[in-house]
């Protein structure tokens, strides 16, 4: 229903967990970025435009290699966070991939705090200097995550994945219900 292939979830779970930071892969446009992480960051921000997974890969999430954001130009923050990993690694500025229920993002030395990416809403947090993985309960409010997946997921999710959502999961729930009853008269 919502990944018509099952194997990109996969591959978005794995690249998720293990992130391809490749600074191989900016390579050829390194010239084009500052010194400087946050003009780095801002670079990046006005190379690649803002696009949902939806409208991009036909599918609610997707976590793209490198190379493929390049190639389109545009994506989401995990896109944006991917380049701008590369980007950082291949000038030797240290750097840290973190994740909350809602966003993906990159820490570098004073870059400024804001609500969605801050140490408390932390879920995920990998260090490719080090390879350090932790896992953390994030500290992040239900409403601004419902919020935030409903705008991402549901909102852009075209209507006849919609519907098939909706009739599989009422389906799956009417089988259960007269499998039970088969199991109950017998």
């Amino acid at each position: 229903m919502l990944y018509p292939n099952p194997l990109n979830l996969v591959m978005s779970i794995h690249r998720f967990i293990n992130p391809d930071v490749n600074p191989g892969a900016v390579e050829l446009i390194l010239d084009d970025f500052p010194s400087d992480p946050v003009a780095i960051e801002s670079a990046v921000r006005t190379r690649i435009s803002y696009r949902l997974d939806w409208e991009l890969y036909k599918m609610p999430w997707y976590f793209p290699t490198v190379e493929e954001v390049l190639k389109r130009g545009e994506g989401d923050c995990k896109a944006r966070a991917m380049v701008l990993a590369s980007v950082l690694e291949a000038k030797g500025i240290p750097h840290q991939l973190n994740s909350s229920p809602v966003h993906v993002w990159v820490d570098y030395e004073d870059k400024q705090e804001t609500p969605y990416e801050n140490p408390q809403v932390k879920f995920y947090h990998y260090d490719p200097e080090t390879g350090e993985r932790r896992f953390q309960i994030p500290d992040i409010g239900l409403g601004r995550v419902m919020d935030s997946w409903r705008k991402q997921l549901w909102t852009p999710m075209p209507t006849d994945r919609r519907v098939l959502l909706i009739s599989g999961s009422l389906a799956l729930i009417a089988a259960r219900v007269v499998w039970r009853k088969k199991k109950v008269v017998q």
